[in-house]
């Protein structure tokens, strides 16, 4: 079976990560397997090395300064669809991860599939067009989780099958035990308040800055949190969302370390050493990144939405709002969950069961 699979980006996003991992353990099982994505900014790779037998196509997108999103998003999808236009009809299966390439195999002429991680909100007509027309035309839909599903049926009365997502649980397990990598990010920044996704509206991160700044000030214990952001790669435009959180943090007197992207090898270290994950997104399919902290017996504490609920259980804490949110985090960093019921959940999810059962899907 030959198969495409089709993401935007090249960066350490949640559905770039989701679509290389699932990627290799597809060929692993004897699958012909190509990633097709844009290459912003000169790229030809992906973040990290991709395994052996997987093939990477990196569409060449230039960067431009003068065009808006929706222009960038309309432009994205037609780069991308003019590459798949021809080659897209060697592949017995194209499975899409997101609106922007779901968008680009229909335009093509190809029969896609799409996984719906998670669905959002968008007020660029451009982007709600283009996420609309991707949970509504494809010719099948996968989710990984119930929730997300429960809403496709809901909004576009359709039924995806639900395949929940693997975990590398033993590359984050292995970062609890990476001594020196810890040490050096424990001397860099001291004890920390870990969020992973950067600066964006869909993260929260403007509550989780509400939050740890109440928690500093709650008790001397927490005097010498730090807040600490990495990630952020993105196709959209968040300045003013940054612009908003900045001039907050220095209302609230905290200096938030940004990381922006972080290379992939120090990742793991990076959420061990985490003394807890904040984990306040307000749209989620699943929740790789609090996922793989638990696998690293990292405290997470989630914003209490349900498909949350429904993935992580009593594993983590949760918050529905700001004050929810401090006493959460103060609970995770003075009597956390059992760091062992986090790692039997991680290790639970993998990317060989995920791999397996969309196969069978993709025989439907």
């Amino acid at each position: 079976m030959r198969i495409a699979l089709l993401t935007y980006s090249t960066k350490p996003r949640g559905g770039v990560v989701h679509t290389l991992a699932l990627a290799e353990a597809l060929v692993g099982l004897g699958a012909e397997v190509d990633v097709w994505t844009l290459g912003r900014g000169g790229d030809t790779a992906f973040f990290r090395p991709v395994a052996p037998g997987v093939g990477v196509h990196a569409v060449p997108f230039e960067a431009r300064d003068d065009e808006s999103v929706g222009e960038r998003i309309l432009r994205s999808i037609e780069v991308l669809g003019a590459a798949l236009r021809d080659a897209g009809q060697a592949y017995d299966v194209v499975h899409a991860q997101d609106c922007i390439s779901a968008n680009a195999a229909l335009g093509a002429g190809l029969p896609c599939r799409r996984t719906v991680h998670h669905l959002d909100t968008f007020t660029t007509p451009e982007l709600v067009a283009c996420h609309d027309r991707a949970v509504a035309l494809p010719t099948h839909l996968l989710c990984v989780s119930a929730s997300v599903a429960a809403e496709v049926e809901e909004g576009w009365g359709r039924t995806p099958v639900v395949v929940p997502n693997g975990v590398d649980a033993a590359r984050f397990a292995g970062g609890a035990g990476d001594a020196v990598g810890r040490a050096t990010w424990a001397a860099h920044l001291g004890r920390y308040v870990l969020a992973l996704g950067g600066i964006e509206p869909r993260k929260g991160t403007l509550d989780l800055l509400e939050a740890f700044a109440a928690l500093r000030a709650s008790s001397p214990d927490h005097a010498d949190l730090e807040l600490v952001v990495g990630g952020g790669e993105t196709l959209f435009d968040y300045r003013d969302y940054r612009a908003a959180f900045d001039a907050r943090a220095a209302e609230l007197g905290v200096t938030p370390v940004v990381l922006g992207p972080v290379p992939d090898p120090d990742l793991p270290s990076l959420v061990a050493e985490a003394a807890v994950l904040g984990f306040p997104s307000t749209k989620e399919g699943f929740g790789l990144a609090a996922m793989e902290a638990l696998a690293a017996g990292v405290p997470v504490v989630c914003r209490d939405l349900p498909v949350l609920r429904e993935v992580f259980g009593s594993a983590v804490l949760f918050g529905a709002s700001v004050p929810e949110l401090v006493g959460a985090l103060d609970r995770a960093l003075r009597a956390p969950v059992d760091a062992e019921v986090g790692r039997a959940l991680a290790a639970s999810y993998t990317w060989e069961s995920a791999a397996r059962q969309h196969l069978a899907w993709y025989g439907a």
